[in-house]
């Protein structure tokens, strides 16, 4: 998992590497080493039932608070030759200063959401 803030606007974006199999969502190979073969996987069925969950998961969890979800997207994620499909999500702190970087309160509830689609997912 990459959480990275942006020092230069309230908002953090998230990655989330998928790093075992998900049988549930017809995610069974989950490893390519070409980039481009990555984007079968993206493009399944089973991925976007997957993108689904997880956007239900982050709008219980958000609740009326001053953090939006203003992307939930897949990615390819690569790590020592393998590429992996995975979530790109970014989030942004609602009333924030522009130009100013997030709050470290709003950058520990990224943090603690990103764990809690990482564990309720089971994306290893």
């Amino acid at each position: 998992m990459r959480i990275e803030p942006d020092a230069h606007a309230p908002t953090a974006a998230v990655e989330l590497p998928i790093r075992q199999p998900l049988p549930d969502y017809d995610l069974k190979q989950i490893e390519a080493p070409i980039p481009r073969d990555v984007d079968p996987m993206l493009a399944s069925q089973g991925f976007l039932d997957l993108l689904d969950e997880a956007r239900g998961i982050l709008q219980a969890a958000i609740g009326p608070n001053r953090l939006e979800l203003i992307q939930l997207t897949g990615a390819i994620c690569g790590h020592q030759g393998a590429h992996r499909p995975g979530l790109w999500l970014v989030f942004r702190e609602a009333g924030a200063a522009p130009g100013r970087p997030m709050s470290a309160a709003a950058q520990a509830r990224v943090a603690a959401l990103a764990e809690q689609l990482r564990t309720q997912l089971q994306l290893g």
